[in-house]
Order: C-alpha cells, then sequence, then structure tokens
C-alpha cells in the first residue's frame, strides 16, 4: 500500500489512492512484485496518483545530478512496468508547492511527543547519526501533507509505516474536530494478492532498493548475467529439499515467492517440482524466469528514458492536474483556519 470519512475530491467518484516512493537507491523486483503490479491491476478501479517524493529523499544528503537523473529513470520506470500516465498521475512531489505549504500548516497540529514516538525517526537517527536534522525528525508531517492534499481514500503501507499512516489519522481528525472534515481520513489498502519479497542474502529482511550490499537485490535494470549470479549467490540454507516454510527456510521460500508470482502458480505445487533437483538447478529456474519477465520492462524503459518530450510532457501534465486538486484542498484549509483569501 481506508473509508473515507471526509470529503471525497469532486474530480472523481472512484476512491481515491496514493503511493509515494523515494527516489533514491535503484528500482528493483521487490518494488515491483510487492507493489506496482498490484498498481497496474487496479488502475481502473481507482483513481490513482504516484507521487515521487524527492523533498523526503533530502532528508539524507543528495547528490543534485544523481537526485535528478534519478527521478527521470523512475518516470520511465513505472511507465515500463505499466503505470499507465492517461490512466492516472505520476508526478514529482516538488513540482506541488502546496505538499510543503500545508506541511507547516499541520505541523501546528502536530505534537513533538508523537514524532518523537516514530519508530523509524530512531532507526534514522540512529543511522544518519552526523545528519539528524529536522527533516528526518518532521518526515511524517509532510507524508500526511502527501496524502491529505488529494482527498486520499487509501494508501498501500507496509509494516514499516502503519505507524506513520496511524498519526496521520491523528492529525487530519484533530484538524477535522476543531474546523469540520476539511480533510478525508485516509484507511490502510491491504491488496487481495500481493508479496513480500526479502534479500537475497538476508533472507529475514525485506528486500530494498536502498540496501548497501547490491547483491541483496535484482535491479529492474540488471543485466541477464548479473541477475542470474546474484540469484545464483541468494543465501539458503544447509540443506538440499526444496519446500516452501518460511520460518524454517526463509531463503528457498523468497526464491520460490519470486517464482510463484512471476509464473501465477502456488509456491507449493512449485516446491513439489523441483524437489530432489538440488538449489543450484532450482536457483537457475529462478534466474531464467526472472531474465525473461524483465525483457519487455527493460526494452519499453529505454524507448521511454530516450523520449525526453514525452518524459517532459507527461511530468508537466501531471504537475497541473496534481496542483489543481492540491489547490482545492489548500482553498478549504485556508478557509477554515481564517487566512484572507487572495482575491479579498
Amino acid at each position: 500500500m481506508w473509508t473515507n470519512s471526509g470529503i471525497e475530491m469532486e474530480s472523481s467518484k472512484k476512491k481515491t489512492l496514493l503511493s509515494g516512493i523515494q527516489p533514491s537507491g535503484t528500482m528493483m523486483i521487490g518494488n515491483y512484485l510487492g507493489a506496482i503490479r498490484n498498481w497496474v491491476a487496479r488502475l481502473d478501479e481507482y483513481d490513482c496518483l504516484f507521487p515521487l517524493v524527492d523533498l523526503h529523499a533530502i532528508t539524507v544528503r543528495q547528490d543534485p545530478a544523481t537526485l535528478r537523473n534519478r527521478c527521470l529513470e523512475f518516470v520511465a520506470l513505472y511507465i515500463a512496468c505499466g503505470i499507465d500516465p492517461e490512466r492516472s498521475i505520476i508526478f514529482v512531489q516538488s513540482h506541488v508547492s502546496a505538499h510543503a505549504q500545508l506541511a507547516w500548516i499541520l505541523n501546528c497540529f502536530t505534537y513533538t511527543g508523537e514524532l518523537s514516538r516514530m519508530t523509524q525517526f530512531k532507526e534514522k537517527r540512529s543511522a544518519h547519526a552526523q545528519n539528524v536534522n529536522v527533516g528526518l525528525f518532521d518526515y511524517p508531517v509532510l507524508m500526511a501533507a502527501d496524502i491529505l492534499l488529494y482527498g486520499t481514500d487509501l494508501v498501500p503501507v507496509g509494516a514499516d509505516q502503519k505507524q506513520h499512516l496511524e498519526l496521520i489519522r491523528d492529525i487530519a481528525e484533530r484538524f477535522n474536530n476543531a474546523f469540520g472534515p476539511v480533510f478525508t481520513i485516509p484507511e490502510p489498502y491491504l491488496p487481495n494478492v500481493g508479496a513480500r519479497i526479502m534479500s537475497l542474502q538476508e533472507p529475514r529482511k525485506k528486500m530494498s532498493k536502498s540496501d548497501s550490499n547490491p547483491a541483496s537485490y535484482v535491479a529492474l535494470l540488471d543485466p541477464p548475467d548479473l541477475i542470474r549470479k546474484k540469484i545464483r549467490s541468494a543465501v539458503t540454507d544447509s540443506e538440499t529439499s526444496i519446500a516452501f516454510d518460511e520460518q524454517r527456510k526463509p531463503g528457498i521460500s523468497n526464491l520460490l515467492t519470486i517464482y510463484a508470482v512471476l509464473t501465477g502458480r502456488p509456491p507449493e505445487d512449485i516446491a513439489v517440482e523441483f524437489d530432489g533437483k538440488g538449489y543450484a538447478v532450482f536457483k537457475d529456474a529462478v534466474a531464467d524466469i526472472v531474465i525473461e519477465w524483465l525483457v519487455p520492462i527493460r526494452r519499453r524503459f529505454e524507448e521511454v528514458v530516450r523520449d525526453k518530450n514525452f518524459l517532459s510532457s507527461v511530468l508537466s501534465r501531471s504537475a497541473a492536474d496534481a496542483n489543481a486538486r492540491a489547490g482545492e484542498v489548500i482553498r478549504r484549509v485556508h478557509d477554515a483556519l481564517g487566512f484572507v483569501p487572495q482575491e479579498a
């Protein structure tokens, strides 16, 4: 990755689904199998917005040129993976100034004690001890602005973001209790079919695009020989049996999950098919499936990323749509707070 307790956006009768991703690290199969494929399947069912949250990314120091190129690469990968810009809004967060504007207002309705209890802040404070900035502390409030700006009903969330979402709901309800039903109260979106893809090197830890060890994930743009090398070196166990048992055999179970999602078969059936053939044979089979699956994505990515005019038009059109939607909510917020309207 919710019921609507506030005001629906007038632009659509569908429920609004929003999911942002940071333009950091490398887009990998965990992003696709765990999230993007579900978004693609539901583009007609929901009113979908997919911001690249570059304002969030700068809580950690970024190289400007790398950040700029990565944003464009991620947009191209979204489209290559099947997210249709004609049926959704793919935009860059910093192109909509209302995100920062609303974040300041919501700061005034958020308590420091609430932010200090956020588990992710505690973890990031330890990981970035030399750069414990206010943005790192205030991250959930900007996230609240991202979500509340668009009358979002549903937000796909993993276990690492559930605490943030609970805080966002509290902030929205606090504002609504004071000023009336200005904000839609978002709900967590839990897809019917999903896949939790784990690290190839630490199979009890979720695969991460920001992992410092590139052997832990398969990137969407990895060449075939590198994909095979990474899967062959995936950590498994000292046994020889192939079985789907996430507690006892997390490494093999993770590879079975990848194979199962890409083929649409139950992992238990796949385990029976390969049992007795050895880990090496099974790993090569997984590599074959992954390499074959990535061919059309890589081909479409190369087409999109070369077409600078197309990418520019997508971002320009989407920014205009996002700004129009966000502007409606900002006007309601300003009116509720008693700010003097610009036309006065």
